[in-house]
């Protein structure tokens, strides 16, 4: 009778083989599917935050950059247009954004801003989305003689004041939204992200 001698270095040795071929066949065969859950690198894009230099920005000058795939203005006050917050204070609808819903809690306030300077707000009305226009100059022929500077916005008629405070009375019933954002330096800020004190956005 014939003896069978089992070589085990050999089977282990095929046991492994076999066990990696099936791992990495398993992995190309599933990774299509885990891909498809990562964000593509155009959406991770979309809601990066963006950095702004503001440092050539002139008083009364208003620039748009694209966060979220939403305009956002940057707006450098002048004294004057600060000053101006005072005159629409009993006009306004929430003067001190108290009840406003779309802001971080240092807007809650007069200015809405970090810096009184600075103004940083989303460029879409809160009533039904439109684009509202930045008209900084004081009582125009179409506008009153009580505009004191503002947004408008021209599908509906709703008017926000020099800091996206809505005036009362008007379609709109929210403040222009403010976005998070923080200052990295003196003139950089980065919308998208909060001050340390309020957490991350």
């Amino acid at each position: 009778m014939a003896e069978h001698v089992v070589d085990t270095g050999r089977r282990k040795m095929l046991t492994v083989s076999t066990s990696v071929v099936g791992a990495v066949g398993t992995a190309v065969a599933i990774w299509p599917f885990i891909s498809t859950m990562n964000p593509s690198a155009r959406a991770l894009a979309a809601g990066a935050p963006v950095e702004v230099d503001v440092s050539k920005l002139e008083p009364g000058q208003k620039i748009q950059v694209e966060w979220r795939r939403l305009p956002v203005w940057i707006v450098r006050r002048s004294e004057e247009m600060i000053s101006s917050l005072s005159d629409t204070d009993a006009r306004v609808r929430d003067p001190n954004s108290e009840i406003a819903t779309m802001q971080p809690a240092f807007a809650q306030n007069q200015i809405r801003a970090i810096k009184p300077e600075i103004l940083v707000l989303v460029g879409i009305c809160t009533h039904l989305g439109c684009s509202p226009t930045f008209r900084p100059e004081i009582a125009p022929e179409d506008l009153g003689p009580d505009w004191r500077g503002g947004f408008y916005c021209p599908c509906h008629g709703s008017r926000f004041d020099l800091a996206g405070r809505v005036y009362k009375n008007n379609p709109a019933i929210n403040n222009l939204e403010v976005p998070p954002y923080k200052y990295l330096s003196e003139n950089v800020l980065v919308i998208g992200e909060l001050p340390e004190e309020e957490g991350a956005a």
